[in-house]
């Protein structure tokens, strides 16, 4: 069953844009969202959860529309990005009890179990946090209201290798429970140890949406690589030789 379906996004910018924009997630899986710096992430990320409005296409969560049932849809969903940007002079309680008022289904239980998990201390400020801290406070609030979709934007960004692992394990987990995971990511490694699905986007444009095993199959078979690495240096590789002629 498809908890995410998105269906022909376009976002136009001055110098950017996205273009028909279209991919599914089911449940029980994890997608890797991969694309070079300014090829539209980020815009697909707030596109579908209505922190920019595109100019068209539609996003489907749990089989609702989300512009019809913005409010329903995310207090079911979590969402955080790397580098999270807090209250800098509020301890993360504080913090927590805010975000905690916007979803009914928040677990004070699963809050602390995880703030525990990632050795933050809820009697700290956020300016006393380092990035790869921000990121995993971002998280325990994102994972503790019974969310059955999360979506991340950058996650891992400033983790440190094995708070990088811990942070996979957890998505594992989550995916055995049957949520879903949908997050972008520069460090592809990651991707190669936990993702299920791949969508790349290049020039704002999807380019793949489908298994990892099927991705990894068919580029090595054209001799462009074994690895989601090399299958993305040599698909912007071949870019660089067509502007350079």
């Amino acid at each position: 069953m498809s908890i995410l379906e998105v269906k022909g996004l376009c976002k136009d910018y001055p110098s950017f844009s996205l273009k028909d924009v279209s991919f599914s997630l089911d449940e029980g899986r994890i997608m890797g969202f991969i694309g070079r710096n300014g090829a539209g992430k980020t815009t697909t990320i707030k596109s579908m959860l209505s922190m920019v409005h595109p100019s068209a296409g539609s996003v489907k969560v749990f089989g609702l529309d989300m512009t019809e049932n913005e409010n329903a849809i995310k207090e079911k969903i979590g969402y955080a990005a790397g580098g999270g940007n807090f209250y800098q002079r509020k301890k993360l309680s504080r913090i927590a009890s805010v975000i905690k008022s916007f979803y009914p289904a928040w677990d004070d239980g699963t809050f602390i179990r995880y703030m525990d998990a990632f050795g933050l201390d809820p009697q700290k400020t956020s300016r006393e946090l380092s990035e790869g801290m921000k990121v995993k406070f971002s998280l325990a609030c994102a994972m503790s209201h019974g969310a059955r979709l999360l979506i991340l934007d950058e996650p891992t960004s400033g983790l440190d290798p094995v708070s990088r692992s811990e942070l996979l394990d957890i998505f594992s987990y989550l995916k055995e429970k049957g949520a879903a995971v949908f997050f972008s990511t520069h460090i592809t490694s990651d991707l190669e140890k936990c993702a299920d699905d791949i969508t790349y986007i290049k020039h704002g444009r999807i380019i793949y949406t489908g298994t990892m095993a099927d991705l990894i199959s068919s580029a090595s078979e054209r001799g462009e690589g074994n690895t989601l690495e090399e299958i993305m240096v040599q698909s912007e590789k071949e870019d660089l030789h067509e502007k350079l002629g």
